[in-house]
């Protein structure tokens, strides 16, 4: 299994080594924030066009987001974790839409407001 806490420090250190942080941490991250976004993007219009490359889009979001984890302090092994149990837990209901299709709401709890 990897371990994403390792990985989040190897992409930092790639990044300081190649020169792509800036002195200001919150630009770093803003401007990382946009990127992801960016990529995510691309990998959509990969996707569409049945274009080759979707999977290395989401390698560089992913990238993207373990450098933003590792900048913020995230541990993003820990949350990725603590995210699934709660949606294992989680209760929804199943609707139709105006179209007749089903669409799934999530019933928000005391516990899972």
């Amino acid at each position: 299994m990897v371990d994403l806490k390792e990985l989040q420090k190897e992409v930092m250190e790639n990044k300081i080594r190649h020169g792509f942080t800036a002195r200001d941490a919150a630009l770093d991250v803003a401007y990382e924030f946009c990127r992801a976004h960016e990529e995510l993007s691309e990998a959509f219009k990969k996707h569409n066009t049945n274009e080759p490359g979707v999977a290395e889009e989401f390698a560089d979001v992913m990238i993207f987001i373990l450098g933003m984890c590792e900048t913020m302090g995230f541990d993003l092994e820990k949350e990725l974790v603590r995210k699934i149990e709660i949606n294992k837990n989680r209760k929804y209901k199943k609707e139709k839409s105006p179209e007749g299709k089903d669409v799934f709401i999530r019933i928000k709890t005391p516990e899972d407001p």
